[in-house]
């Protein structure tokens, strides 16, 4: 499969980052991800997200395998941020206990100082945290993935469940494309030229058969593993486990370390909230 059609899997390298242990970068991505998700400290958030978006940098990773997603999810806040200011359009004013009116509105939606910067908070929020969700599944093989899922405590029936799924999204769009192709070869119009409607219409057409296909490539997948006695024992061992060393605990610290800072900074600001106006 072409790397243009690729929406997200693992993408081979050999960045600092690729050479990480799995286990090292999930506890990175899980930790990091918790403590901007509890702080609205700009600082903090804000500091994260730079240091994401540089590590995205130097993982080698090209822009153009990212941008599907990245453009998705980005969409998918945008939409978030706007239902938040509509149905809380003073809840920024709330947090910070002032109100500078920038722009005069119709009854409660008077676009304030405070809105716009909690607004901003909750933005920078996905751009702290959706790059290293990214960077870890493009960096992280799926059975080392699987590997650290297993060594933090997931069982490794889970764990190997989560391997084959991210193994098999590749295959599933290679599979979507080629029934597309085949659908269009029959005259089914699926381009922007087709009227909406008729695009929906003709997806379900290409959707229908991508999932028995999907189904008959899972009972296929379980009767082998089932032939194989896949979960007759409590453990298993890994071949693609990777013992921690040096970069790796040193990723760890620096985790612990923003947690311990995002904690601080729940002690100096006195709670989840960085208030400039205070």
């Amino acid at each position: 499969m072409s790397e243009e059609r690729k929406l997200i899997g693992y993408t081979v390298g050999n960045s600092f980052i690729h050479r990480l242990s799995g286990i090292s970068k999930l506890i990175f991505f899980l930790i990091v991800s918790i403590a901007c998700m509890v702080t609205y400290d700009t600082r903090l958030i804000l500091g994260v997200a730079i240091g994401s978006l540089f590590l995205i940098k130097q993982s080698g990773i090209a822009f153009k395998d990212l941008s599907f997603v990245l453009a998705f999810i980005f969409t998918f806040a945008a939409l978030n941020i706007i239902m938040v200011y509509l149905f809380a359009p003073q809840y920024g004013t709330e947090i910070y206990g002032a109100s500078d009116v920038l722009i005069q509105g119709v009854g409660n939606y008077n676009l304030t100082s405070q809105e716009l910067f909690y607004l901003f908070n909750l933005s920078i929020k996905y751009v702290s945290t959706v790059p290293l969700a990214i960077l870890f599944l493009k960096t992280t093989h799926p059975s080392q993935f699987a590997s650290s899922l297993n060594h933090i405590g997931l069982p490794y029936r889970i764990a190997y469940s989560v391997s084959l799924t991210l193994r098999y999204i590749p295959d599933i769009q290679e599979e979507y494309h080629l029934i597309r192709l085949s659908q269009e070869a029959r005259g089914l119009e699926l381009s922007r030229k087709a009227k909406f409607l008729a695009r929906i219409k003709g997806n379900l057409q290409v959707v229908i058969p991508l999932i028995f296909s999907s189904l008959a490539r899972i009972d296929t997948v379980s009767t082998a593993m089932e032939l194989r006695r896949f979960g007759k024992n409590k453990k298993r061992t890994w071949y693609t486990y990777q013992p921690l060393n040096g970069a790796d605990k040193l990723t760890i610290l620096l985790a612990i370390t923003i947690l311990a800072i995002t904690f601080f900074l729940f002690w100096l600001n006195q709670g989840r909230f960085y208030n400039p106006w205070s």
